[in-house]
């Protein structure tokens, strides 16, 4: 299967947290879109391995994706190695997306850069033809994605372009509590981290209002882009 794009993403729940508007504005308008979790968050503090699995599977759902995978990568050690790179250069053959996204490069927890770092490698050397992968004993041809796209997560930036998710912002909220074990819970007597904390689904809205009124919207989602993005100028005059 061919995806119009995938989303990279370190732990589950990265993925919605960020960018989960914009994931459900392109399956609304039939694009085929998938998650790819480097890890299964198994160093998170609250919840399990298991649970955060069939929260990712139900947020999935929720989002319309057509595939989510995991690389089984080790939570916390997301490293830059061949083994790692070869993973994701085969994510990419497989299944030929347009457009890829990946965490911005500069972020308060280390696996989301060393997922950006990987993803942006991967993408290159995914359109080397010497760069030997294989799926299922099957050569796989090179492919290069036409653009990669960054997500803002803790660390903030001066966006590129802005996403204007209105008519997808109640979808990404619902993807986002899908994740129960991981945000605020009263009657949770797990220890309280710095997403479980009520403020932080506050925090979440909040963002989304701030850069949905950048662009004159109710919410938005904020991108970046180490490329100039051509203006298509006549069509913005014909609106």
């Amino acid at each position: 299967m061919n995806l119009d794009s995938i989303v990279f993403a370190a732990h589950p729940d990265d993925a919605e947290l960020s960018m989960g508007g914009t994931i459900a504005k392109m399956t609304a308008n039939n694009f085929k879109v998938g998650i790819t979790d480097f890890t299964k968050g198994e160093l998170g503090t609250r919840g399990t391995p298991e649970i955060r699995q069939k929260e990712a599977r139900k947020a999935g759902d929720i989002l319309k994706i057509s595939v989510r995978e995991n690389l089984l990568i080790p939570d916390g050690n997301v490293s830059d190695n061949k083994e790692n790179l070869m993973k994701v250069i085969m994510t990419i053959r497989r299944y030929k997306p347009k457009i890829i996204f990946a965490p911005y490069f500069n972020d308060r927890h280390p696996d989301h850069i060393d997922v950006s770092i990987l993803v942006k490698r991967a993408m290159f050397q995914s359109g080397l033809s010497k760069v030997k992968t294989f799926d299922k004993e099957t050569t796989q041809a090179p492919f290069r994605p036409a653009h990669l796209y960054y997500y803002m997560q803790t660390y903030t930036f001066d966006p590129t372009f802005i996403i204007d998710i209105s008519d997808s912002f109640e979808t990404k909220m619902k993807a986002v509590n899908a994740y129960e074990s991981q945000f605020h819970d009263p009657k949770s007597k797990e220890p309280e981290t710095f997403i479980s904390k009520p403020s932080f689904i506050s925090y979440v809205e909040s963002r989304a209002h701030f850069y949905g009124f950048q662009i004159r919207k109710n919410y938005g989602e904020p991108f970046y882009c180490e490329e100039k993005i051509e203006l298509d100028l006549i069509s913005l005059l014909k609106k």
